[in-house]
């Protein structure tokens, strides 16, 4: 049975989930964090020296889970293409499950807060190192095309996968009212089988030219057959 203290360690981290989304680094106060967990402020700064240090706690365990999930996808023998398309779906997945707190901190870090700042800066290099390897390796092994730079394919994926999720999500968690939008939103961009005609679609759009035809061009190559 885990320990009274440690059960409180959970409960302030589990509330700070809950808040930090609407709050953000500025807004969320130690105050509310322990009312929420029913949790004495004393015990905070018991477990935690000071607010960034929880703020530092928090994110950090969200990475973690994150990168674990993205990790155990990209490992395993075989080609690195099928290993990077289950990688940016785990990736997908986790956005999508945690949009509202992902979009936070990439609005706290571009608003200069310092813990969201320092937490991109020290964290980043880790998934996107990931992720470049296995394009570099599926490029070595003719995956994918080398036309375009590592960096601009690394973005064009991460847009095409990842910008839906969070971004387009958001706006419609933010009251955005396009007639219809709504009911298709969920089916056709959030679901599982969205996420995996998306990924798939970004892959084939950077495969070399001679695997990814148009249907015009297809259907030449058959009349001159």
């Amino acid at each position: 049975m885990p320990r009274p203290s440690r059960q409180i360690d959970r409960a302030l981290l589990a509330s700070g989930r809950a808040l930090f989304p609407a709050a953000g680094c500025a807004r969320l106060s130690v105050r509310a964090v322990a009312e929420h967990a029913g949790v004495n402020r004393a015990m905070f700064h018991y477990h935690f020296d000071s607010k960034e240090a929880f703020l530092r706690a928090l994110l950090q365990e969200m990475y973690e889970e994150m990168f674990a999930s993205l990790a155990g996808s990209a490992q395993g023998e075989g080609l690195a293409l099928p290993r990077l398309e289950r990688a940016l779906g785990a990736l997908a997945r986790f956005a999508r499950a945690h949009r509202q707190l992902v979009a936070r901190v990439w609005m706290d870090a571009m608003g200069g807060e310092a813990v969201a700042r320092e937490f991109f800066r020290l964290n980043a290099p880790r998934h996107v190192g990931l992720l470049l390897a296995l394009m570099q390796q599926a490029e070595h092994e003719g995956a994918l095309a080398g036309e375009a730079p590592p960096v601009q394919r690394f973005a064009f994926l991460m847009s095409s996968v990842l910008l839906p999720v969070v971004f387009v999500a958001g706006l419609l968690d933010a009251g955005l009212e396009l007639p219809g939008l709504h009911a298709r939103f969920e089916a056709e961009v959030m679901s599982d089988g969205a996420i995996d005609q998306r990924v798939a679609l970004a892959l084939a759009a950077l495969a070399p030219r001679a695997r990814v035809l148009p249907a015009a061009s297809r259907s030449r190559r058959r009349d001159a057959a």
